[in-house]
């Protein structure tokens, strides 16, 4: 445990005139790609807003080419293993939620919508100690997955949603409801499609069919709702009336553009967003959206969670930080506050609100942070772009990558695939370097490759020299290293220097992953940012020891109990295990039990993505990525570092 104490696409719309005249041609990124860690090589941005998914499937592509040392078995500390609802599909087991004896887990990318093996796995857990599966899966739409899962006791019934996203086909958005008082027998009730709330950008250029990231059941007296992140360029905390599940309706919303607390307002937070058409102001929004802090720059909600009683929303809200939202008349949410410490929350300066958790008292907030940029010092970075077309195929390399071959400029040959440069002669012949292919690319490489000469020439900005430029114009694969100028612009001078493929070389020397944040909010409207809570391994800037250079060491999902005088967070770690955290004195959270332990897994290591903790009780529960559902029992107090 590392601790530190008291310290701080959707889309972006095109031109407005190209608004006006409703021409929605992609626009075109351009401008420098500066030293400061900045993620891609533009200023704008096309008309795709990003899915949340993208990075986590871009380093699964990455690190799927390094050796793995394999994980060190941590089944220690108080967390005795259960049982086991084997999933043995690597990367495809999302989140897992619990109602009553059964648990509920959902897909990700693959297998995708369509395959009888995607959508939500039904498991029986009257007995923690013998998981078994329930025949029938609750298929998801053909070409999306269902990333998320939710079911509670509602007025209605036993009901169950789950998050639509398009995968591999490009399906539909929403979400989808269910029946589930049978769970053996789930029934279909509604599928419910998401738009943006402007009516504008819905109605006139056709914003619509938004993919849901995550969902959150909730009641107010007799009536019930569901809250929606929805992947839309305004308005992505949408609260939907399903109290009558058949016939839900969208009842009230609320997006960072309506930010207006904190250091970082947005720049009209009091506009009517379902009615704006001024295009200035909504294209001053858009920017607002996309200018966050390192290298995922977006103000994009991720999560919720919503109070017992129904009234208060807590938003994890990437780069605008975490919001409190007073929702107690859902069709008017009032923002209390706004959670952002850039430069003291987070050990490399990123934001990236991604889960959020409140004690019972709402006193205690446990905020996660997601960073899947980390280690680009060692491992290829997933996250550049080009800003206009490249006419070579290009990809990205890590630091050290570059270095490499900036020692051994010239001599060795091979073969570039969009995963691997393969050296198959010269002085580093035998050695294989991991890569990752550009996004936005006009010539991507798929299933293809280039071969050829692998050579060093340097920066190849505009006005450059071409290093070892001989060596290069008969084609071949040229190396060049970031900073100065566009990904493009390197691309176009060594295409014409000869080169057939491209390969630029981080300049980042080490970023560490991401942690934990604990808040004090015994003032609602005055959040305090009480510590932070890192593992080894996720606050390391390069793999080392036990943190396997093939490893996911972002923190991802939390959930927070109180008992008695106790409150504790239960977290999914990735490659970090499953770990409980004894956080009663936010100013000092001590970790009090793990879980990591492979042996058993499939033949892969684990990769928690899910946690669900039965309330009042020792058992609860982790999804693993790689091998499906565990449960766990909770024997005791205990501490570890």
């Amino acid at each position: 445990m590392i601790k530190t104490t008291r310290f701080r696409k959707a889309w972006i719309l095109v031109a407005v005139v190209s608004l006006a005249m409703g021409l929605l041609a992609p626009a075109a990124a351009a401008g420098p790609d500066p030293d400061d860690g900045s993620p891609d090589d533009g200023s704008s941005h096309t008309l795709e807003r990003p899915d949340r998914g993208d990075s986590l499937a871009d380093h699964d592509a990455v690190t799927a080419s390094i050796p793995s040392s394999g994980p060190t078995a941590k089944n220690v500390k108080n967390i005795d293993q259960r049982g086991r609802g084997d999933r043995f599909n690597a990367e495809s087991t999302t989140d897992v939620w619990v109602l009553g004896n059964y648990a509920y887990t959902g897909t990700f990318n693959s297998p995708c919508g369509g395959d009888p093996d995607a959508g939500v796995w039904v498991w029986d857990v009257k007995n923690p100690n013998k998981t078994k599966l329930v025949d029938d899966i609750i298929q998801s739409p053909t070409g999306s997955r269902a990333n998320d899962v939710k079911a509670a006791s509602m007025n209605s019934g036993d009901i169950l949603v789950h998050s639509n996203e398009a995968c591999a086909g490009g399906g539909p958005g929403g979400f989808e409801i269910y029946n589930v008082d049978d769970p053996k027998n789930p029934v279909h009730l509604k599928s419910v499609q998401t738009d943006d709330v402007n009516a504008l950008l819905r109605d006139d250029l056709g914003f619509t069919d938004f993919g849901v990231h995550n969902l959150f059941l909730f009641t107010q007296g007799s009536q019930d709702y569901v809250g929606a992140v929805v992947n839309s360029e305004f308005g992505n905390f949408q609260i939907f009336d399903i109290t009558d599940p058949t016939s839900p309706s969208l009842v009230g919303f609320w997006g960072a553009e309506s930010n207006s607390m904190g250091d970082f307002p947005a720049p009209h937070p009091f506009e009517d967003y379902a009615t704006l058409t001024d295009f200035g102001k909504i294209l001053d929004a858009d920017a607002y959206l996309f200018d966050g802090f390192g290298a995922s720059q977006n103000r994009f909600l991720h999560d919720i969670t919503i109070s017992a009683d129904g009234t208060q929303a807590y938003l994890a809200n990437w780069d605008a930080g975490l919001i409190l939202l007073d929702i107690s008349d859902v069709t008017n949410p009032v923002q209390v506050s706004v959670a952002l410490d850039v430069a003291g929350g987070s050990l490399d300066g990123e934001v990236n609100s991604h889960a959020v958790w409140p004690s019972e008292d709402g006193s205690i907030v446990v905020e996660g942070e997601e960073d899947f940029s980390a280690w680009e010092g060692s491992i290829a970075p997933t996250n550049f772009r080009f800003s206009f077309d490249n006419p070579i195929p290009g990809v990205a390399a890590s630091t050290t990558t570059g270095d490499v071959f900036e020692a051994s400029q010239t001599g060795n040959s091979g073969t570039l695939t969009e995963t691997e440069l393969d050296v198959t002669g010269g002085p580093l012949a035998g050695t294989t370097y991991s890569v990752a292919e550009l996004s936005e690319n006009a010539l991507p490489l798929g299933g293809g490759s280039v071969s050829g000469d692998i050579v060093w020439i340097g920066q190849a900005c505009n006005g450059d020299s071409i290093l070892n430029g001989a060596q290069i114009a008969g084609g071949g694969i040229a190396i060049v290293r970031r900073g100065a100028c566009t990904f493009s612009e390197k691309n176009i001078n060594a295409a014409a220097a000869g080169a057939t493929g491209f390969v630029v070389a981080n300049n980042l020397v080490g970023t560490e992953w991401s942690g934990l944040r604990i808040w004090n909010y015994s003032d609602p409207a005055n959040p305090v940012l009480e510590s932070t809570f890192n593992t080894t391994c996720s606050a390391s800037k390069a793999p080392a020891g036990s943190c396997d250079p093939a490893g996911t060491y972002s923190v991802h999902n939390v959930i927070v109990e109180t008992t008695g005088n106790k409150v504790k967070a239960y977290v999914s770690w990735y490659s970090d295990g499953m770990l409980v955290i004894d956080v009663s004195d936010p100013e000092n959270p001590v970790e009090v039990g793990r879980f990591l332990d492979d042996s058993s897994n499939g033949g892969e290591p684990n990769d928690f993505w899910g946690v669900y903790k039965i309330p009042n009780d020792p058992f609860f529960y982790g999804s693993d990525r790689n091998g499906g559902l565990y449960s766990f029992k909770e024997q005791g107090s205990g501490s570890g570092k």
